[in-house]
Order: C-alpha cells, then sequence, then structure tokens
C-alpha cells in the first residue's frame, strides 16, 4: 500500500496542477475566459470515450504499470508543449494539445482505484478506501496550492514545469508497484460496453454514479469560476488554488474518519446525502465579503464532503464484481471527467453573462440536483411492471 498510494498520489498531484496552471495559463496569457474553458473542455472531453475502452485493457491486461507510466510521460511532452504554444499559436492548438493530454485521463482516477480490491484483502476494504481518498485529497491539497504558490512567487510557465517534473517523479514510482495477473481475454469492444451496462443496470451503483458524475460537472464550473471570482474580494487569480486547497483539506479530515460511516450507512446514501449537504454549504459562498472568510467557508465545506469520495469507492467495490472493476473505475471517471468539461466550457459562457457571485448559486443548484437526480435515478423498478416507478422504499431498504 505505501508504494500504491506513493505513485497514485504523484500521478494525480500533477492531474490536479494541470487543470488549475492550464486556466491560469490561459487567463494570463490570451485574457479569454472563454478559451479557457475550451481548453478545459478539451482537456476533460476526450475521456468519455476513452475511459471505458481504457477500463476493458486494463481489466485483460498484465501490463498495467506500462500503461499507467505511458500515461504520465504523454502528460509531460505535452505540457511542455503547452508551455510553447499558449498565446502564441491559433488559438485552437491549446485545445488540441490539452486533449492529446486528457485521452488517458481515465488512468489517474479509476486505473488506480481499480486496483485496490486485488491489493488489499476484502475486510480491509473500507479502511483503504479511506487511504484513497486521501490520497485524493493529498494531491487536491498540494496541487492547488503548489500551482497557485509557484504561480504568484515565480511564474505559471514554472507551475507547467513542476508538472513535468511530478509527472517524471511518479513514473518512477509506478514502476515499484506490484504486477497483477491478466483478466478475462473477451473482445475489447463488448468488454467495455459490458462496464458500461453494468453501470446503468445496478440501481445503487447507477445512484452513486448519476450523483458524482453531475457533480463533477458543478466542480468544472468552480474551476473556471474561482479565478475570476477571487479578484472581487481584492486577491490575485492565483490566490483561487488556495481555496481548492482549503476545500480538500476539510475533505481530507472528514475522510479519514469516515470508516465507521461506511459500515454503517449503504454507500449510495451517503454518496447522495454527502452531496445535497456540499450543495446548500455553497450557497453561502457569494455571502463572503473578503478572501478570508471565503477560506473558512473552503474547510468547513469541504469537511461535508469529505464522507463522499470513500462512499463512491465502496460503491463500485460492492455492487461490481471483482472482474469488472477496472471497467466500471474507468467508465465511471470518463464520465465524471467529460461533464466537468462540460461544465468548465458552461461557465466559460455564462460568467460574462452572470457574473461570478450568480455563478456560485448556480453551482450550489447543481450540486442539489446531482443528490436529487441520484435519487431518481437509483429506483429499483417494480418486478412485473413494465415501467420503473418511484419506490422510496425499495430505494432506501
Amino acid at each position: 500500500m505505501r508504494s500504491y498510494f506513493t505513485a497514485a498520489t504523484l500521478a494525480r498531484l500533477g492531474d490536479d496542477m494541470v487543470a488549475f496552471t492550464l486556466v491560469l495559463l490561459v487567463l494570463d496569457r490570451t485574457g479569454s475566459a472563454v478559451l479557457a474553458g475550451a481548453t478545459g473542455a478539451a482537456y476533460a472531453l476526450p475521456a468519455v470515450v476513452t475511459g471505458p475502452l481504457l477500463g476493458a485493457w486494463l481489466d485483460r491486461t498484465p501490463y498495467r504499470r506500462t500503461a499507467l507510466a505511458t500515461n504520465q510521460g504523454v502528460l509531460v511532452v505535452v505540457m511542455i508543449a503547452l508551455l510553447a504554444a499558449v498565446g502564441h499559436t491559433l488559438a485552437w492548438v491549446t485545445p488540441a494539445l490539452a486533449a492529446v493530454a486528457g485521452a488517458t485521463l481515465p488512468m489517474v482516477s479509476g486505473g488506480f482505484t481499480s486496483m485496490l480490491p486485488r491489493l488489499v484483502p476484502a475486510e480491509q476494504l473500507p479502511r483503504a478506501n479511506s487511504f484513497e481518498a486521501a490520497s485524493f485529497g493529498t494531491a487536491t491539497i498540494a496541487g492547488p496550492a503548489l500551482a497557485a504558490t509557484l504561480a504568484a512567487t515565480l511564474s505559471v510557465e514554472v507551475a507547467g514545469v513542476a508538472i513535468a517534473v511530478t509527472a517524471m517523479a511518479s513514473i518512477v514510482a509506478i514502476t515499484r508497484l506490484p504486477a497483477l495477473p491478466a483478466g478475462a481475454q473477451e473482445p475489447l469492444l463488448s468488454s467495455a460496453v459490458a462496464g458500461l451496462r453494468h453501470l446503468v443496470r445496478t440501481p445503487r451503483l447507477r445512484a452513486s454514479t448519476i450523483t458524482t458524475t453531475v457533480l463533477a460537472g458543478a466542480m468544472g464550473m468552480l474551476l473556471i469560476a474561482l479565478p475570476l471570482h477571487v479578484p472581487t474580494l481584492h486577491a490575485p487569480r492565483s490566490a483561487a488554488g488556495y481555496l481548492w486547497t482549503a476545500l480538500e483539506v476539510g475533505s481530507v479530515c472528514t475522510a479519514l474518519l469516515s470508516t465507521r460511516l461506511q459500515t454503517r450507512w449503504r454507500p449510495e446514501h451517503l454518496v447522495m446525502a454527502a452531496a445535497a449537504a456540499y450543495g446548500v454549504a455553497f450557497a453561502f459562498w457569494p455571502l463572503a465579503g473578503s478572501f478570508a472568510v471565503l477560506l473558512v467557508l473552503a474547510v468547513l465545506t469541504g469537511a461535508i464532503e469529505g464522507p463522499l469520495l470513500p462512499a463512491m469507492f465502496a460503491a463500485r467495490q460492492q455492487y461490481s464484481p471483482a472482474a469488472l472493476q477496472g471497467r466500471v473505475g474507468t467508465t465511471a471517471a470518463s464520465l465524471r471527467v467529460g461533464t466537468s468539461a462540460l461544465g468548465q466550457a458552461a461557465a466559460g459562457l455564462l460568467i460574462p453573462v452572470l457574473g461570478t457571485r450568480a455563478m456560485l448559486l448556480v453551482i450550489a443548484g447543481t450540486l442539489v440536483s446531482a443528490a436529487a437526480l441520484g435519487v431518481a435515478g437509483g429506483v429499483i423498478p417494480r418486478r412485473g411492471s413494465g415501467v420503473s416507478r418511484m419506490s422510496p422504499k425499495s430505494l432506501f431498504s
């Protein structure tokens, strides 16, 4: 688990720096919120197609380490190319380069997480899930904070170089992971479809997946909104990175304490409850009159969201057979990344019209809607009926 935690966290650290650094790089060099949103969307959208295929391949191959390392190598090359291209070439070149790096993005989340059931005994999975959530949280804490600090004290270009260095370090760590045996050698396309079919046909897993997918769209909006909102509080754009860090500090603290909740509550219930509470907390963000107040709100908001990520992992593990773990993980990750891309693109278009305070309220409403859609999507059809009907008893039993 030490080797796993090191490799996964380093890979995620670079990934969490990329999204924030790309926004700063585009805004600093071009001043265009639309191009910033389009670049973020281009970085994320390819994963909608590649995620299921990558998951199917991971479940079949003994070369997981090679795949994970290759993903990081692509990030190194593309990041260097972006530093050279943004603001110095035609506008479409920037999103195109971002799309290349984003094609293998599900590897960073689902590709790693799908290994856990094979590395850890079943009785230790709740604890492992909490540490896995801490891995995500640690990267999300350190990534935006590091990018913000480097951009503010040195330059956004230095932050880009740091991403490349972190990705190279993760390649070294990945080589220390254990090799896992190959899975069933069924045809790749049908194997990929099997993961998506399982997500769609399993009501409790579907409830969790719908909620976290819509939540990712809200977080995509926030990624564009924060660098444009903090100047209204007399702080530089780069200070938005510290707000992301504050969110994750709160989240990690409660994620590590959520093991008992995982054993008492069904995972999809935790996911939906945390998402709804997360949205309510965000509704208070437009009221913050200073950056310091918003920073405190961010810590408290993150603490509310903390149990969500371990519960999301638990839902996949409890409601998916071992043979489908890779496909389910990367397919769900691709859906989240895709909606995050749409969220970034939407925010880039809406913020010039609505303003950032109204955008924060839109984000809050989207999070509450995510929980409501999860409840609706998790309804179990009554046997013998030709249609699916609302059955709260079947959903929450």
